[in-house]
């Protein structure tokens, strides 16, 4: 109401002026008026009051009506004429009420802003779906090779650095493998082609692709690091049938299972893949592995390869289950999809997962086929904060195994975690290179984690910073051995410490060949129809391992004398770092290398088994 002065009493008169009056009509005319305008102020107040409120209000509920960019999330509604640079929802959120006491995830925060854009009438129903998914980064899981909408602009506002997201990441990724694929098909199709030709044939798109990704960040991380405690679970998973249950294990173990997130590679045989990617999943189009199906005259097991139907998706199969499906419609299962025929080997599918990473603070790399301690994610950041190098730390371990699905299962029993101490060489294997193994356990009353001179690929935990100092080589296709001696050697000499984990707060499968579960390498025999042509290319790339490892055999000048210098392509930018030498690495790993029978030799590390490097 506004403001009011007293009334000014007028009467018509013939010659005009001021009525007359008298004392007391004054003095009750003036109470009246000072009622009236305490009464007015009053009023104003309790208008003016409300209505800033209600402003505020209104600005957090106005309809989402115009798009803006946000770091990691992609593309995001914003609202028209309000700063569109600024993410302006998340502030009118913030202004509506105080803000919480306890602290509250990443996940959470981006649910809500999710959830409260959802219900607002100005956004079309189908952007609504769309809404809830993208608002943490991700993509739809489901179905499996979803384009990303926008890629093209995605890729290219992702590669230039000026708005990286997972959306752009994810559809680089699939744009990469789309273009290796139609170049191996027109290869093989050629019937003009070797070992030399495929490998030839990687190098050049993986360096059309992923070199100018790679260098948009180097030395950064693709977003910023979060420092919430959340954690990032990489996963590699070939034609794996307990991926649902390794997810499942990892979020029900988890202390913070809101704060978690995983990146998975899922190489699965869908169907039968034709030449311009569609797929028929009728019928058995897939393999088995080589299955033991009975002995010989001589007592030996017989194998055989049958056909089967498309694998189980992992993915679908946890996403299906009602307590698990939040966390894949809030982002938090980033997959990357990729047909078994097109695998190249583990090395390569924890590159691809390590790009899946999206501002996290830690990093755990392992294999799809695990089970969990309780409260494994808490419990891993509190052993890693114990190091004495820590932030610059890696805890890593070869992890027990176990067998068989327990109906039981209540987590892991933690068991005193075992040191990798150990290597050798088994010089009769083809394309033999050093491989890593265990030494002695902890006895359970050490003070902190003890040094370690090797990662295991399998399974380690670091700050995300790892990433930064030791990036995934992109150049690494067909190998199995070898990744775990290169992973070593770079994340030493770039000055992280090793760690053994005190305790084995995860558990492993190991698979004996019997068992007849498919082998990357038969899937990528079978697309070129050449049986054994995998270890011809394993053995060029293996070259880039044994030149960074220092092998007298994989000198520069030899490998091109053997016409094969593309393996080596940004070899310097993959290969030793900078803060220690690889002489104070082979000292400090007890190593030496026979320069005669170009072998590393491996002696005991009492220092390693006795815990006596802090």
């Amino acid at each position: 109401m506004p403001r009011q002065s007293a009334p000014r009493l007028r009467r018509k008169r013939r010659g005009g002026g001021n009525l007359p009056t008298n004392n007391s009509l004054v003095k009750m005319l003036m109470v009246l008026g000072g009622i009236v305008l305490f009464t007015g102020m009053a009023l104003l107040y309790e208008f003016t009051k409300s209505t800033s409120v209600g402003s505020r209000k209104l600005r957090a509920e106005l309809p989402l009506n115009k798009y803006h960019k946000d770091s990691i999330f992609g593309d995001r509604h914003g609202h028209e004429g309000l700063h569109p640079e600024k993410n302006i929802v998340k502030e009118a959120y913030a202004k509506i009420e105080d803000p919480p006491v306890k602290q509250v995830s990443a996940r959470d925060k981006q649910a809500e802003l999710a959830r409260r854009a959802a219900d607002d009438d100005g956004v079309p129903e189908e952007e609504k779906r769309k809404l809830e998914i993208t608002a943490e980064g991700g993509i739809p899981v489901l179905p499996i090779f979803a384009p990303v909408e926008n890629g093209e602009q995605l890729i290219q506002s992702t590669l230039d650095g000026s708005n990286p997201t997972m959306p752009g990441v994810i559809a680089l990724m699939q744009t990469y493998l789309k273009e290796l694929f139609a170049a191996n098909v027109k290869l093989r199709d050629s019937h003009d082609f070797d070992a030399q030709k495929v490998t030839e044939t990687f190098f050049d798109v993986s360096f059309k692709y992923l070199k100018p990704f790679d260098d948009a960040f180097r030395g950064k991380s693709i977003f910023p690091i979060r420092e919430d405690e959340s954690v990032f679970l990489s996963l590699a998973a070939y034609r794996e049938h307990l991926l649902a249950d390794t997810l499942m294990y990892a979020f029900t173990q988890a202390k913070d299972p809101d704060n978690l997130f995983v990146g998975a590679v899922v190489q699965n045989c869908f169907g039968k893949v034709s030449d311009d990617g569609t797929i028929d999943a009728s019928g058995k189009p897939c393999k088995t592995g080589l299955e033991v199906v009975g002995k010989n005259a001589a007592g030996k097991d017989m194998t055989k390869m049958s056909d089967a139907p498309p694998d189980h998706n992992g993915i679908a199969d946890f996403c299906a289950k009602p307590a698990f499906r939040k966390y894949c419609d809030s982002g938090q299962i980033r997959v990357l999809y990729v047909h078994a025929s097109e695998s190249l080997g583990p090395a390569m599918a924890r590159y691809y997962a390590s790009k899946l990473w999206g501002g996290e603070t830690y990093f755990i790399q392992c294999d799809s086929h695990l089970q969990f301690a309780t409260h494994w994610d808490d419990k891993y950041i509190t052993e890693i904060k114990a190091t004495s190098n820590f932030p610059k730390s890696v805890l890593s371990s070869y992890p027990p195994g176990f067998t068989g699905h327990d109906p039981n299962f209540k987590g892991v029993r933690e068991t005193p975690g075992a040191r990798l101490c150990s290597c050798e060489t088994k010089a009769n294997e083809p394309n033999a290179i050093v491989r890593i193994n265990t030494g002695s356990g902890y006895r359970g009353d050490e003070p902190r984690p003890t040094q370690i001179p090797y990662i295991a690929a399998g399974f380690f935990f670091a700050r995300s910073e790892f990433l930064v100092d030791v990036p995934f080589d992109p150049y690494l296709p067909w190998c199995f051995m070898g990744e775990e001696i290169a992973l070593s050697m770079r994340a030493w000499t770039q000055g992280w410490n090793i760690y053994a984990p005190r305790k084995n707060l995860i558990a492993h499968q190991y698979r004996p060949g019997r068992l007849g579960l498919p082998k990357f390498w038969e899937s990528v025999d079978q697309f070129w129809g050449r049986p054994g042509i995998i270890y011809r290319a394993q053995a060029k790339v293996l070259k880039r391992v044994k030149h960074m490892v220092g092998y007298p055999d994989a000198k520069r000048e030899k490998i091109e004398q053997e016409g094969i210098d593309v393996v080596l392509t940004e070899i310097e930018e993959y290969g030793v770092g900078t803060k220690r030498s690889w002489k104070e690495f082979m000292e400090f790993a007890n190593m030496e290398m026979n320069e005669e029978k170009s072998i590393i030799v491996c002696h005991s590390n009492q220092w390693c088994n006795k815990g006596l490097k802090e």
